[in-house]
C-alpha cells in the first residue's frame, strides 16, 4: 500500500525503482547535477573565445587554424555519442560521467602547458572533446527519464547552467589572465572542470517498473470461485472432482506445489512479488545501441534540422569577441556582451521551458518558430555598429538561441519525433549526425573569415545554416503523420484475421478455461453455478 510512486527503497549505490515516473525526487538532485556538467562543458567551451587572440599571438597561427581547437573539440564530442549511450547502455551514467568529467578537466591542464596549436589539437580537441561527450549526453538521457510532465520545463532551467557559466566565466578569465596570465588561467579552469566528477557521482539509475496492476489481481480470485469452489486442502474445484485434474488457473497453484498456497501469499503481503518476480523487463536492454531509429523518416528530417542548426550555435559565441575588438570595443566591454548573451539566454531558456510546458501546445512548431527568429538573429549582427548594436543584437540572439539550444535534445522524447523509449538511442545517433556541422562550422566561418577580412560573413554562413535546419524541421510532424496513418492502414487488415482466429488458440492451454468458456457459450455458466 505503500508503494504509490517508489516500487522500491535502494541505497544510494543502486538504481531507484519507480511504478511511474517521479516527476520530481531523487530527479532534483539528477537536475541539479545537470546544471553545473552544462556549466563546466558548454558553458566552457563557449567562454573558450575568451583565449583566441592569446593563442593566435602565442602561436602565431591564423584565425582558422585556432578556430580547429574548438570545431575538432566539438566534432569529438558529437561524433563519439554513440560511444557515450553504448557505454552508458553497459556500465551505467555514473561511472560514464564521472571517467568523463576526468578527461575534460586532463585534457584541459595539459593544454595550459601546450607549445604548439597541434598540442591543442590533441588535448583539447581530442581528449577534453571525448570527455565532454562522455559527461555531457548521458547526464540529460537520465534527467529526461526522471522527469515527464515537467521534462520540458526541468530541462530547460537546469540547462541554464551553461549560460550563467558564460556570463561568470568570461569577465572572470579575462580578469584572471591579467593578473596570472592565459596558461595558468587554462590550468585552473581544468581543475576547476574536475567537479564534473562529482556530479556524475549523483547520477542514481532510474528504473520504471508499471507492475502496480499486478497487485491488483487478488480480487480477481473472488471472480474465479463463481466458478470453481476450491478445496483449502486439496486444492481441486467442484467441476474437476470427476475428472481428477489438479486446478492450475489460480494465479496461486503453482504445478507441484498445490500445498503450498499459504506460504506463496505471504509475498503479495508485503509487496515483493511483482518486483522480483518481473525482473526480466531489464533484459531487453542488452541491445546498446538501437539504429532502427534511422527508419523513422521523421527522426531523418530532426537529425537533419540538428545538423544544420549546430552550424548557427557555437560560431557566434566565438567571434563576438574578435567582431567587436573589429569594431574598435574595449576587451572589457566585449566580455561584458558576451555576458550579456548569456544572461538573455538563460530567459530564452526558461521561457521555451514554460512555454513547452503547456499540454495543448504542439511542441515541434513551437520549436520551429524559434529556429526562425534565431535565423532573424543571426542576420542582424552584421548591421549592428557600435557597443550598444552589438549588445541588442547579443541579447536577442541570447534569447533566441536559449530557447533552441535548451530543448532540441528533449524533444528527442517526444512522440512527434522518437519518444522517451528509444530517447538514449536516438540522443547518440543524433548527437553523432551533428558531429559533421560539429567540425565544418567554426573552419568554415574562420575561412571566410580570413577570405574577406570581415568577421559579418561568419555570421551569415551561420545564417545560411539555420535556415536549412528549420526547413527539415518544418518537415518532421508530417513525416510522422504520415508513417502513423501507413502503419493504422497496414494494421487494420491484421486486427480483423487476429479477431476471427485469436481467440480459440488461448483456450486449450487449460482444461477448466476450456470448460468455463464451454459454459459460458451455452449460456450455462456463472447463473447456473
Amino acid at each position: 500500500s505503500k508503494m504509490t510512486v517508489k516500487a522500491v527503497k535502494m541505497p544510494c549505490t543502486s538504481a531507484n525503482v519507480y511504478t511511474k515516473v517521479p516527476d520530481g525526487g531523487w530527479g532534483w538532485t539528477v537536475a541539479f547535477a545537470f546544471f553545473v556538467v552544462e556549466a563546466l562543458t558548454y558553458g566552457i567551451i563557449k567562454s573558450f573565445g575568451v583565449f583566441f587572440n592569446d593563442l593566435m599571438e602565442s602561436f602565431d597561427e591564423t584565425n582558422s587554424r585556432i578556430s580547429w581547437i574548438i570545431s575538432i573539440c566539438v566534432f569529438v564530442q558529437t561524433f563519439t555519442a554513440p560511444l557515450s549511450t553504448v557505454l552508458s547502455n553497459r556500465f551505467g551514467h555514473r561511472l560514464v560521467v564521472m571517467a568523463g568529467g576526468l578527461l575534460v578537466s586532463t585534457g584541459m591542464v595539459i593544454a595550459s602547458f601546450a607549445r604548439s596549436v597541434v598540442d591543442m589539437y590533441v588535448t583539447i580537441g581530442v581528449i577534453s572533446g571525448l570527455g565532454y561527450c562522455l559527461s555531457f549526453l548521458p547526464t540529460v538521457t537520465i534527467l529526461s527519464q526522471y522527469f515527464d510532465k515537467r521534462r520540458s520545463l526541468v530541462t530547460a532551467v537546469a540547462s541554464t547552467g551553461e549560460c550563467f557559466a558564460v556570463f561568470s566565466f568570461a569577465p572572470a578569465i579575462t580578469a584572471l589572465k591579467e593578473q596570472i596570465g592565459w596558461r595558468y588561467s587554462m590550468l585552473s579552469v581544468g581543475v576547476l572542470q574536475l567537479g564534473i566528477t562529482a556530479c556524475g557521482s549523483l547520477l542514481r539509475p532510474i528504473v520504471v517498473r508499471e507492475q502496480e496492476e499486478v497487485k491488483a489481481q487478488p480480487p480477481e480470485e473472488s471472480t474465479e470461485t463463481k466458478y470453481m469452489l476450491e478445496n483449502e486442502q486439496t486444492c481441486t474445484s467442484i467441476e474437476s472432482i470427476d475428472s481428477g485434474v489438479d486446478i492450475t488457473t489460480s494465479p496461486s497453484n503453482v504445478p507441484g506445489k498445490t500445498k503450498a498456497e499459504p506460504k506463496s501469499e505471504e509475498p503479495k503481503q508485503h509487496g515483493q512479488n511483482p518486483v522480483d518476480n518481473n525482473s526480466t523487463p531489464p533484459e531487453p536492454k542488452t541491445k546498446l545501441l538501437d539504429f532502427s531509429v534511422m527508419r523513422d523518416y521523421s527522426f531523418i528530417c530532426y537529425a537533419f534540422f540538428g545538423l544544420f542548426a549546430t552550424l548557427g550555435f557555437f560560431a557566434p559565441s566565438l567571434y563576438i569577441i574578435p567582431l567587436s575588438r573589429s569594431l574598435g570595443i574595449s576587451k572589457d566591454h566585449s566580455a561584458y556582451i558576451l555576458s550579456a548573451m548569456a544572461i538573455a539566454e538563460v530567459f530564452g531558456r526558461v521561457f521555451a521551458g514554460w512555454v513547452l510546458n503547456k499540454k495543448p501546445i504542439r511542441k515541434i512548431y513551437i520549436e520551429l518558430i524559434c529556429v526562425i527568429l534565431l535565423s532573424v538573429a543571426l542576420v542582424a549582427f552584421p548591421f549592428a555598429s557600435g557597443f550598444w548594436g552589438l549588445m541588442i543584437c547579443s541579447v536577442y540572439f541570447g534569447f533566441m538561441l536559449g530557447t533552441v539550444a535548451g530543448t532540441h535534445i528533449p524533444l528527442l522524447a517526444e512522440d512527434d519525433v522518437v519518444g522517451i523509449e528509444k530517447m538514449s538511442s536516438a540522443a547518440g545517433v543524433y548527437v553523432f549526425i551533428q558531429s559533421l556541422a560539429g567540425l565544418a562550422g567554426p573552419p568554415l566561418a574562420g575561412v571566410l573569415v580570413d577570405t574577406t577580412k570581415n568577421y559579418s560573413s561568419a555570421f551569415y554562413s551561420c545564417a545560411a545554416g539555420m535556415v536549412l535546419g528549420a526547413v527539415f524541421l518544418a518537415l518532421v510532424r508530417p513525416c510522422k503523420t504520415g508513417l502513423c496513418h501507413q502503419q493504422q492502414q497496414q494494421q487494420q487488415p491484421v486486427e480483423v484475421e487476429e479477431g476471427t482466429a485469436g481467440p480459440p488458440p488461448e483456450l486449450p492451454d487449460d482444461f477448466i478455461d476450456m470448460d468455463i468458456g464451454k459454459a459460458e457459450n451455452s449460456g450455462k455458466g456463472s447463473d447456473s453455478v
